[in-house]
């Protein structure tokens, strides 16, 4: 049974990658009868960086503007990063940590503040920007006036396109990046023979804000009589020496007509059509090793595609990345509006209801996450790997007091459990520098991570103490590491990591201290994220680390830290019984666990952001720290914690349902987790109108994020499908305009597939397919029963209406209505 069962699924992804090639989406659009949860289309070229459509292999990326005239396709390789291998960890700074801690349990924040500043601030204080790598620029003559204009990228097979017809022919590009043979790919053909012609050349890209001080540099140049190159060397940055050397090449395989190099510049003439073959590497080995050879592995990787043809290129790039994209699926119920172009489908949902807009929302998340975070590449950054500016907003680096979290709340619900792996392995690197930083910052052992990191993974505090005070940045990637065990239970995979958590822990239990009311344990100094106490003590001054007038942000015992190390040390206990190490000191860890300072409702009946009642100087705060706990912690809850269900309501109606993308997609994670569905998609909505470019990338404010679009993918899945309180709850947070729908392959904790499906808000189908062969307690919401290989099951009934039952691995199981 199980060999037919698989040749029937090899069969069917057989077909679905011919299907793939085939498929003339272009008609498709035209008769409207196309996907609406998988393609995105346009009937204008991008205007600008931010409106065009991203491709990516997890190491190259690029973003295709789809214009006329001249074509621009930005690209970026995720190793090109400002600096070389450096250190921010500053020797003895734990000297003067009695005085700041001391200063702060006296109510003087700001002494506290410019004190730590001064000797517990990494040096430099700043760190490494993301950088554009090239611009591929296509010129084409005549193309002033086209019609028939229209642009896509389909989902499905992670390719996008652009058409046109000029002077009475018709043209089309198509753009992909190949991750088995890491290239990107750009087809341009047309429906008359001999009639592809242009003039093709790669722009290198330098600092020029800094060109004062600044020297990078790139070299531009024709590369035999096929091809051209930039050749360049990362910026020197804050004292730190650029170490980075790179290369972008591109090759062109023209089928008829001429083809010559002068200069710089490639020219086509007359061709029947042409492909253009991109790669680029850099020198960068590791976060210590910058020994790579960038022009030896831009010469072997086209020399590893000698032979082939475009097709084979395609057909295999398009089957790799079916096999990540097709693991899962969300469908929802289809309007007028779903066919519409994108932006004008988005501008459309304020009046007109497209239910089916928030399942391509999802499908887009899970295509960025494929596109910018593969095994082996490195983790997907602010703005995933896509960015055109050598000054990006926050250095385009990995922010962990929100940022870089939520760009992996979907990654194992979505099925993409092997995406989170370069997000996993950084976590381990950061340790390298972070037990420096434990134990020259703070005295302490384990190790420490702070609220950004880089390329080159260090992990003191940086920017300044009103962000760098956040100790529990390392604390809150850990707890990600244990998610990834709780989705698959691969105990080979926690040992691996056991000594990662471990330690982690090792470093708060010496560095909590004791609360002056004798009971709690608290963090000092500490913070909530960005967000500035309002309380004796705390106003806005000039702070002398980034100078400017400004407030600080320190204290001690914020409740995020409390949450944070709530669940950590939780799960550090049970890591430990799993794998029966280290059981007397779980039991400390424990003990310490039952003093820290609980989740505390303040005088206005919202839940404490911080350990004092204080207020909060910003109204509208953009972060929702203190409610980590709900979302995506595990410490509130509404079924546990019923006490606490009003305080969190409180905060949500308090900050209300505006702000950035991030902030949005949070919430709506954390109105799902309250079961209010209607809310969660009202905010969707707001986020569409307010926070998402054309081509659903978040905003934050107005710098293009990742984020945003990860946690609404997060969100989206909370509102269907929740499995973080030993039951998986189908439906929890359904809207009422959401009441028929589809959502196969999203995963469960205990590593559970499943497939659901509902009509008029109940469920109406349920398999279940168990990996590690656990119990299983489910909740569809409806009465059934159980079946698995034409057998009944025996199951479990509970009052709250989950059901119960044994599974094997490998084995799936059918919920039966009765």
């Amino acid at each position: 049974m199980k060999k037919r069962v698989l040749t029937i699924i090899c069969a069917v992804v057989a077909v679905s990658v011919v299907y793939a090639q085939k498929t003339d989406v272009s008609k498709l659009i035209d008769a409207q009868a196309f996907r609406p949860e998988s393609i995105l289309w346009y009937d204008t070229p991008a205007g600008k960086w931010e409106e065009a459509l991203p491709v990516g292999n997890g190491r190259l990326g690029a973003m295709v503007f789809g214009k006329h005239g001249e074509e621009r396709i930005q690209l970026n390789e995720e190793t090109l990063w400002s600096g070389g291998p450096y250190s921010t960890v500053v020797k003895g700074g734990y000297s003067v940590l009695p005085e700041i801690q001391r200063l702060i349990f006296a109510g003087k924040p700001i002494e506290a503040h410019k004190l730590f500043g001064r000797h517990l601030m990494g040096n430099p204080v700043e760190q490494m920007k993301y950088q554009c790598l090239a611009n591929l620029h296509l010129f084409f003559e005549n193309e002033k006036e086209v019609s028939g204009y229209k642009r896509w990228l389909d989902l499905g097979t992670a390719t996008t396109h652009v058409e046109y017809t000029a002077h009475g022919v018709r043209y089309r590009r198509e753009v992909f990046s190949s991750a088995l043979d890491q290239v990107i790919a750009v087809r341009l053909t047309a429906d008359t023979p001999g009639m592809v012609s242009f003039r093709a050349q790669l722009r290198g890209v330098r600092n020029t804000a800094h060109s004062n001080y600044g020297n990078d540099y790139f070299r531009m140049d024709g590369m035999g009589d096929d091809g051209v190159m930039v050749n360049g060397k990362s910026a020197d940055y804050l004292g730190v020496e650029g170490k980075l050397r790179y290369r972008a090449q591109l090759r062109a395989v023209p089928e008829g007509g001429s083809m010559e190099v002068v200069g710089d510049e490639l020219f086509i003439e007359g061709a029947d059509a042409v492909t253009l073959y991109l790669t680029a590497a850099t020198n960068f080995m590791n976060y210590r090793d910058v020994s790579g050879d960038q022009v030896a592995r831009v010469e072997e990787t086209f020399d590893a595609i000698k032979g082939k043809s475009y097709q084979e290129i395609r057909n295999a790039a398009i089957a790799d990345y079916r096999s990540y994209y097709d693991r899962a699926s969300l469908e929802l119920s289809t309007s007028e509006n779903s066919f519409l172009p994108t932006d004008k489908r988005m501008a459309g949902l304020e009046t007109g209801a497209d239910p089916n807009l928030a399942a391509l929302a999802y499908n887009f998340g899970r295509y960025l996450l494929i596109s910018s975070s593969r095994p082996g590449t490195q983790p997907a950054n602010l703005q995933g790997i896509w960015n055109e500016s050598q000054n990006p907003s926050w250095d385009s680096k990995y922010t962990t007091n929100i940022n870089t979290e939520m760009n992996y709340w979907p990654v194992e619900t979505a099925n993409l459990s092997d995406c989170a792996e370069p997000l996993i392995t950084m976590v381990k690197e950061l340790t390298d520098q972070g037990r420096e930083v434990a134990r020259e910052h703070y005295g302490a052992s384990g190790w420490v991570f702070h609220q950004n990191t880089d390329l080159w993974r260090v992990a003191a505090p940086m920017d300044g103490p009103t962000w760098g005070t956040f100790t529990v940045g390392g604390a809150w990637l850990t707890t990600h590491l244990w998610e990834h065990y709780l989705y698959t239970l691969d105990t080979e995979y926690l040992e691996e990591i056991y000594p990662v958590i471990k330690g982690c822990v090792d470093f708060f239990m010496d560095f909590l201290v004791e609360h002056p009311n004798g009971t709690w344990l608290v963090t000092n100094p500490s913070n909530s994220p960005e967000n500035p106490p309002k309380g004796p003590g705390y106003h806005y001054f000039f702070d002398e680390v980034p100078a400017f007038w400004y407030f600080t942000t320190i204290c001690y015992g914020a409740t995020m830290d409390m949450q944070i190390l709530t669940d950590l040390f939780g799960y550090y206990a049970e890591a430990s019984a799993i794998l029966d190490r280290d059981r007397d000191y779980a039991k400390q860890v424990l003990a310490a666990r039952a003093r820290l300072v609980p989740p505390l409702i303040g005088k206005d009946g919202t839940l404490q952001e911080w350990t004092e009642d204080y207020e909060q100087l910003e109204e509208k705060h953009r972060h929702f720290s203190h409610m980590y706990g709900l979302y995506p912690g595990n410490v509130i809850s509404a079924k546990r914690t019923p006490e606490l269900v009003n305080a969190c309501k409180a905060v949500l109606e308090q900050r209300g349902d505006g702000g950035t993308g991030f902030s949005r997609g949070w919430k709506m994670a954390l109105w799902a987790r309250l079961y209010d569905g209607e809310r969660a998609c009202r905010i969707f909505k707001g986020y569409i109108r307010d926070q998402a470019y054309p081509q659903l990338f978040a905003k934050c404010y107005t710098p293009l994020q990742v984020d945003g679009t990860f946690g609404v993918t997060a969100g989206i899945t909370e509102m269907l499908m929740q499995s973080h309180e030993g039951v998986i709850d189908l439906l929890p947070a359904l809207p009422e305009n959401w009441s028929d729908g589809r959502f196969d392959g999203v995963c469960a904790r205990g590593a559970f597939e499943l497939d659901i499906e509902w009509k008029a808000g109940v469920v109406s189908r349920v398999t279940v397919l168990s990996k590690k062969g656990e119990t299983c307690r489910i909740n569809p919401r409806v009465t059934v029963e159980i079946m698995s290989d034409g057998q009944w099951i025996r199951s479990k009934k509970y009052k709250d209406g989950s059901v119960e039952f044994k599974t094997k691995a490998g084995a799936t199981y059918t919920l039966v209505q009765k």
